[in-house]
């Protein structure tokens, strides 16, 4: 038994012929548009709570803990403040979410680590403009504890 799509039983058309003719018609404008018609979500500048372009670009670089030389490496800010970021400790790690926003006038970023048994733990930080600085709390979540940190800009 063919089981019919709502609205193409009219068609007379089985639900495998709609079906693939809607994937090609999807695979298409893929094609056209250069892999654009899945991007989701406004752009940096536009979106609400997200920084315009110009604050963004003051938090891309390569970022050093003082205290024990952790690396937060942010190459880029992309749609909806998703920052293309790495972590490292001394070994690179990927970052299981990395994002930027404002909240009023200050400019917060969050990143949490997933990988290598850091199991959730999190870096919530703020960019203080005029110390070029990061500064916020890091959550270490296997032990459970919350430590201050900063971060310098590497030079």
């Amino acid at each position: 038994m063919m089981m019919r799509v709502r609205g193409e039983a009219a068609l007379g058309r089985p639900a495998r012929v709609v079906g693939l003719r809607s994937l090609a018609a999807v695979l298409l404008g893929v094609l056209v548009t250069g892999g654009s018609v899945f991007a989701q979500g406004p752009t940096p500048a536009s979106a609400a709570g997200s920084p315009p372009a110009a604050e963004f670009s003051r938090i891309v670089g390569r970022w050093v803990r003082p205290d024990g030389g952790y690396v937060i490496d942010i190459k880029a800010v992309v749609a909806g403040g998703k920052l293309v970021a790495s972590y490292a400790n001394p070994s690179p790690l990927p970052f299981y979410t990395a994002e930027a926003l404002r909240e009023g006038s200050a400019l917060k970023l969050s990143f949490e680590l997933r990988a290598g048994g850091y199991n959730g733990s999190t870096y919530t930080l703020a960019y203080d403009a005029a110390s070029d600085q990061l500064r916020g709390v890091y959550y270490q979540a296997v032990a459970r504890q919350k430590f201050d940190v900063v971060f310098v800009r590497s030079k």
